[in-house]
């Protein structure tokens, strides 16, 4: 009979073998990619956070959100915005993130209308993602904010206006720095490790 250390012993040759085995076996490759150029990173670089720093110049309101939404949007989310095989919905849920069967929509579970700008100018529309001008997309995001009674018909979205407005669940998520929560227990610490 062999002792566990011996048996162990074998079975870390055994591995560091393979390793070594399948070190050997990669291909080295060089002259693959390259680096990206300023212009091809600030293409990319379309994210929006929170307080919108990053929103582009634009304007629109609901009336005007209302046209796009009838000529774009309307195949997916239905002409009341109350979703389709083919899209969500995007009104209703008030009230029921508390329940058994919460309804996530924008107007009951997104919690700040930078989200909705951005979500929109990255995915929207289905197969034509990207192709949004900046003031459709402020537009589009008036109609739904508009839509799910978050602001009036004439009120004007823009870089100044969307970061200001208060979505419904604003607070129904964890702080923006999980350091602002003093219970580590409440900030998801298990076994000593933290977010």
């Amino acid at each position: 009979m062999y002792s566990l250390n011996h048996v162990l012993l074998v079975m870390a040759a055994v591995l560091c073998f393979a390793s070594a085995v399948t070190r050997a076996q990669t291909p080295a490759y060089s002259k693959v990619g390259r680096t990206p150029s300023e212009e091809e990173i600030r293409a990319w670089d379309i994210a929006i956070s929170t307080d919108g720093k990053e929103l582009p110049p634009g304007r629109g309101t609901a009336k005007e959100g209302a046209v796009i939404y009838a000529q774009k949007c309307v195949a997916c989310h239905g002409q009341s915005l109350e979703g389709s095989p083919l899209g969500t919905a995007l009104v209703g849920g008030k009230g029921t993130l508390a329940t058994t069967r919460p309804v996530k929509s924008i107007g009951s579970y997104w919690a700040f209308a930078t989200t909705v700008w951005d979500y929109i100018n990255r995915a929207m529309p289905r197969n034509q993602e990207g192709s949004l001008k900046p003031d459709e997309v402020y537009a589009l995001t008036a109609f739904v904010l508009f839509r799910n009674e978050i602001i009036q018909e004439s009120d004007v979205m823009d870089a100044r206006t969307l970061p200001k407005i208060q979505m419904p669940n604003r607070n129904g998520f964890v702080p923006p720095r999980l350091e602002d929560i003093p219970d580590p227990r409440k900030r998801g610490c298990r076994l000593g490790h933290c977010p």
